[in-house]
């Protein structure tokens, strides 16, 4: 591949450098555009043989029967050739004989490849396990049919059937890698393990009836006949029984016996393990796709949780509060009024608020430019509601048969104040995920490699500005407000834990103090959060430094523009191209303002 793709390449520099005509500079123009998309491709393609349950949760079902093991030292060597082999091939690639759309997928090729290949210099194999990403669960969640797994026919069941096999090598890879981890004092703190052992122990059942990975069989389609059905059934319950189950309580096993007892007591940031400091450093800004440093963003932090505190002042005059903010936090943390009766209730509550939200969507967003998947909104299941955050949001798939999906979690109602619906559906649904993901799913005159990559400082960028739109949709009260305050507030106190944990050395109750003196937190959530800013270093810090770099961005267009000025327009601005570096975006809004004004 990588001799192929530089002689290809080499030709085009050197006709490039030749003085020449100008047809035959527009036909040099239009060789090296399709080398670009070649490149492009051969990539895309090359990517998904490597990352096989990536090509099946987009809908490409060539490598359905393989699982892939992303924890191999052969699986972090092809990745690192491939990534250094394309950058060869587009460095090669004379980015000024390209057209402006061309050159936009160059620059975002170019940062994509760069910051994967720097990524594998750091041994995020060696601490594989936490509680948010969780590949135990995430092969359950598969394996029951509720993720993006096909099981609508034979072939289907037999691809998985092949996968649960290579469930034992995966999981004796995590082993492996956990064991150098030891050795190299590179582990997970204490109480991220206790919370990993905890969901693995939810798949350890005491009959296979019982198992997430048995419920296929409890729903064949009608395409399978019932003789079929008895020979698939057999099949699975015996690798379920003889290798799955095995292979999880293994695992259970030796996080019990081995990795807790060597887990981390005394820190929780990542600056504490070798090379820690850096490691951090690339996490920041690999997340929030800026030159930003920790104690940059740490002090942006403290900044915005003043500034929000304010505004929240000014809601606490507008409902008629008399006490202090502290006292404010306590009411609507604790009042039964802002508490739901049930699971059902709040479910019912959300799917109200989305449907109006849909009802007003056309006064910001340009109907004929939205994303033509729909959406649903479904709870968390029982097996991860305990550690999974309030909402999460899964893609639909490429053709839009499978629906977008927001994940509510409904588990301890107490820390779900009905105050937050707001924020939390605009973020998760529409017009915060939903549109921006499944928009870019559906723009299809785009490279491959464009329209299914994410940038989390974008994607989570948008999704909390989005929050912020609900009084220009005409659908917040002043509640309403204060929960997106409250969200905002949050991402705001996710950057200086974030970076207090990670940089500083904070311990786990110095962040849950932070947490519970600045915001109305209920402890199950307050002690959720701070371990998911641990088990995931930088990657809160994306959300705030997103929106509000989309913000800066707006009021940018909005004084510029003045009074030809469209919300809409900035909007469809934002989201046409695609998830983009905050740099990449923010040079896409000024052409924009330029093209605007002239």
């Amino acid at each position: 591949m990588k001799s192929r793709f530089l002689s290809l390449v080499f030709v085009f520099g050197v006709v490039a450098c030749t003085p020449v005509s100008e047809q035959e500079q527009q036909q040099q123009q239009a060789e090296t555009s399709t080398t670009l998309h070649r490149i492009f491709d051969d990539y895309f393609a090359a990517n998904l043989e490597l990352n096989p349950l990536e090509a099946t949760s987009i809908g490409i079902d060539t490598y359905d029967s393989e699982l892939g093991n992303p924890y191999t030292a052969e699986y972090r060597e092809r990745s690192a050739l491939l990534e250094e082999e394309f950058l060869i091939a587009l460095n090669m690639v004379e980015r000024e004989l390209l057209n402006e759309e061309d050159q936009l997928s160059y620059d975002i090729f170019k940062y994509n490849r760069e910051m994967s290949l720097a990524r594998l210099e750091h041994p995020t194999h060696l601490i594989p396990l936490n509680q948010m990403y969780n590949v135990t669960n995430q092969y359950a969640q598969l394996g029951a049919g509720g993720s993006f797994q096909p099981f609508q026919d034979e072939e289907d069941y037999r691809h998985w059937l092949s996968r649960m096999q290579q469930i034992p090598n995966v999981f004796d890879q995590l082993i492996e890698n956990m064991n150098t981890g030891i050795e190299q004092q590179i582990v997970q703190p204490r109480v991220l393990t206790e919370r990993v052992i905890a969901q693995v122990s939810a798949h350890l059942v005491d009959t296979v009836q019982e198992s997430l990975f048995y419920r296929p069989l409890n729903d064949f389609p009608e395409n399978i006949s019932p003789d079929l059905q008895v020979e698939l059934s057999v099949a699975y319950e015996q690798v379920i029984t003889d290798e799955v189950l095995p292979a999880y309580q293994k695992l259970h096993d030796y996080l019990v016996e081995t990795y807790l007892p060597a887990s981390r007591t005394d820190s929780y940031g990542l600056s504490a393990l070798p090379g820690g400091e850096e490691w951090y450093a690339f996490e920041v800004s690999r997340q929030t796709t800026t030159a930003l440093t920790p104690s940059e963003i740490h002090n942006i932090g403290l900044n915005e949780v003043s500034r929000i505190h304010d505004e929240i002042r000014a809601i606490m005059s507008e409902v008629g509060f008399e006490g202090t903010l502290e006292e404010f936090f306590v009411f609507t943390r604790d009042d039964p009024q802002f508490h739901y009766e049930s699971p059902e209730a709040m479910l019912a509550d959300y799917r109200a608020f989305a449907a109006l939200i849909e009802e007003r969507a056309h006064l910001i967003f340009d109907p004929e430019l939205l994303p033509n998947a729909g959406y649903e909104i479904r709870r968390v299941e029982a097996f991860r509601e305990q550690s999974a955050s309030s909402g999460s949001y899964s893609v639909p798939s490429e053709d839009g048969s499978r629906p977008g999906i927001f994940y509510l979690n409904t588990y301890g109602l107490e820390a779900r104040p009905t105050w937050a619906k707001g924020a939390l559906t605009l973020h998760e649904a529409i017009p915060g995920h939903h549109y921006q993901l499944a928009l870019q799913r559906e723009l299809t005159e785009l490279p491959r490699f464009r329209r299914f990559s994410i940038a989390v400082a974008y994607a989570e960028g948008w999704g909390l500005y989005s929050e912020t739109l609900g009084d220009e949709l005409g659908i917040y009260g002043p509640y309403d407000s204060y929960g997106q305050l409250i969200a905002e507030l949050w991402r705001s106190i996710r950057l200086v834990v974030d970076t207090g944990i990670h940089q500083f050395g904070w311990s786990r109750q110095e962040v849950l103090d932070y947490m519970y003196a600045n915001a109305p937190v209920a402890e199950a959530r307050a002690v959720s959060e701070a371990e998911r800013f641990m088990a995931l270093p930088g990657q809160a810090t994306a959300y705030k430094i997103g929106q509000l770099k989309i913000a800066e961005l707006r009021a940018l267009a909005e004084e510029e523009l003045g009074e030809s000025f469209s919300l809409r327009d900035f909007h469809y601005e934002v989201l046409r191209n695609g998830s983009l570096p905050l740099a990449i975006l923010e040079q896409q809004i000024i052409r924009w303002i330029a093209e605007e004004k002239s």
